[in-house]
């Protein structure tokens, strides 16, 4: 899946209130890092899809979420989760810095199901032993 450009008006529910981590890249189309970074955004959209929630947003376009952010530089690549910055990038880095960065706050499917496998399975007990 490819990163989803957004605007202001839809920071708060593409991001704030999503339901899953959202990765979101502060840019310009004049600043030469951010599109040294862009494939490496572009790549981490499509291989933890599913995990992470990718988005762009232009700086020059959307200047109340990028003043709000306190943004100052660019790239700045944020992670939120929950509504709350827990991860904050700035400058072009390399992509297994990005990595490094996003991957502890992903949410892994693998053990959304087994919670969920667990939880049939104690209901599956208690309903036994009744």
């Amino acid at each position: 899946m490819k990163p989803r450009i957004i605007t202001d008006a839809q920071f708060e529910q593409e991001v704030l209130s999503a339901d899953r981590p959202v990765l979101v890249d502060f840019w310009a189309d004049w600043c030469g890092p951010c599109k040294m970074i862009a494939p490496f955004v572009e790549e981490l959209a499509v291989e933890y899809d599913g995990k992470l929630n990718v988005a762009k947003m232009d700086v020059d376009a959307n200047p109340r979420t990028a003043m709000q952010y306190g943004i100052r530089s660019i790239p700045t690549l944020m992670v939120f989760k929950n509504g709350q910055v827990v991860e904050q990038i700035i400058g072009a880095v390399p992509k297994r810095h990005l990595v490094e960065k996003v991957k502890p706050h992903l949410i892994e499917r693998d053990m959304i199901s087994h919670s969920i496998r667990d939880k049939e399975f104690e209901e599956a007990v208690l309903n036994a032993n009744e």
